[in-house]
C-alpha cells in the first residue's frame, strides 16, 4: 500500500526524475561494467557464466525506472509564515521544520544535471549541529529563489 502524499505539501518540478534517472545511472553504470568484467573473465568456467552480463543490467534497468519515481513521490516542501518544512525519503522518512528564527545563510545550487533539466536546490543553514544543513532539491530556480527571499526578509526583519 503506498502512502498518500500529504496535500499540504508542495511537490518539487517533476523534471527532477530526470535528475534522479540520470545519477543512478551513472552510479548503476561502474557496477555493471565490474559484474560483465568478472563475469567474462573469472566465470567463464563455470556454470553460472553470462548470469550476471544479464541479470545485473537488467536489475539496473528496472532500478532506473522504478527507483527515481518513488524517491520522486515522496519528496515535498511546504513555506509557512514562521517555517520551512521538507519531507523526504523513500526508504527512510525524514520530515524536517526549521524554524526561520535558526537560518543562519541561504544558498541556491544549481548543478550541471539541474541546468539541463531545469531544476535546483534550495541548502538552509541554519544555527546548531544536528541537521545544521536542509536541502530542498528538484525546486524550479525561480521557486528556489523566490523561497530563499521570502525567508531571507523574514530574517531581516526579526534581526532589526
Amino acid at each position: 500500500m503506498t502512502p498518500e502524499p500529504d496535500p499540504q505539501l508542495l511537490a518539487v518540478e517533476p523534471g527532477y526524475r530526470n535528475v534522479l534517472r540520470v545519477r543512478l545511472a551513472a552510479a548503476w553504470l561502474g557496477v555493471t561494467i565490474g559484474a560483465i568484467a568478472i563475469d567474462q573473465l573469472l566465470l567463464r568456467a563455470t556454470p553460472v557464466h553470462g548470469a550476471l552480463t544479464v541479470l545485473i543490467p537488467l536489475g539496473a534497468i528496472i532500478s532506473i525506472i522504478v527507483v527515481p519515481q518513488r524517491i520522486y513521490r515522496r519528496l515535498g516542501y511546504r513555506l509557512t509564515g514562521e517555517m520551512l518544512r521538507s519531507v523526504h525519503g523513500w526508504t527512510f522518512h525524514t520530515d524536517t521544520l526549521v524554524p526561520f528564527v535558526r537560518v543562519q545563510h541561504l544558498d541556491v545550487t544549481r548543478g550541471l544535471l539541474d541546468k539541463l533539466f531545469g531544476t535546483a536546490s534550495l541548502v538552509v543553514h541554519t544555527a546548531g549541529t544536528h541537521n545544521s544543513t536542509v536541502t530542498i532539491s528538484g525546486l524550479s530556480p525561480a521557486r528556489a529563489a523566490e523561497i530563499r527571499d521570502v525567508i531571507r526578509e523574514h530574517v531581516r526583519s526579526d534581526v532589526a
